[in-house]
């Protein structure tokens, strides 16, 4: 079976359990938050990255459990990186917790500088955001399999062969 399949069991067998601090699915959260990727235009990887920030918490549990929230941002992380999503997807969503407190002002300055200065920083803030704001009950959203979708499309763009570069004449 492969990754994204892995993805759509793992939101099929446990997407519909709520998270008590968000008042929405997890699949539903997840949905939102790559919407809202979608709406700033970022990258395919980060609309990803998006939609899975939140997949270890739907990792190792049966389907009517409650949701795993300690170190869910690094749970799914062997999954993702097996099935082959590479850095741009894999880092902003392992970083996002910690983009969370630095934004909450949850890190003394010096904590703040270093994480600030971690390659995809920047990009895990930015999850951070949208993580924040996904948590509207109703809300009407593109539908799993469109996601599904964007994931094939990125881990086909990774395995594509890179152009050489052309001299210039």
């Amino acid at each position: 079976m492969d990754v994204v399949c892995k993805i759509d069991a793992l939101f099929a067998r446990r997407g519909g359990a709520g998270n008590p601090a968000g008042g929405v699915t997890a699949l539903a959260h997840a949905l939102q938050c790559a919407q809202l990727a979608e709406w700033a235009h970022a990258d395919n990887t980060l609309v990803a990255a998006a939609l899975l920030h939140d997949l270890g918490e739907l990792v190792d549990g049966a389907a009517d459990e409650g949701l795993h929230d300690d170190q869910h941002e690094l749970r799914a992380l062997g999954l993702l990186a097996v099935g082959g999503f590479g850095s741009t997807v894999l880092e902003p969503i392992r970083l996002h917790v910690q983009a969370e407190r630095c934004q909450m002002g949850r890190m003394n300055v010096v904590e703040r500088l270093v994480f600030l200065a971690t390659p995809f920083a920047p990009q895990a803030m930015q999850l951070a955001r949208w993580d924040a704001l996904a948590r509207q009950p109703g809300r009407v959203v593109p539908p799993l399999g469109h996601y599904l979708n964007l994931l094939d499309d990125v881990l086909r763009a990774k395995c594509r062969p890179q152009r050489p570069m052309l001299a210039a004449s």
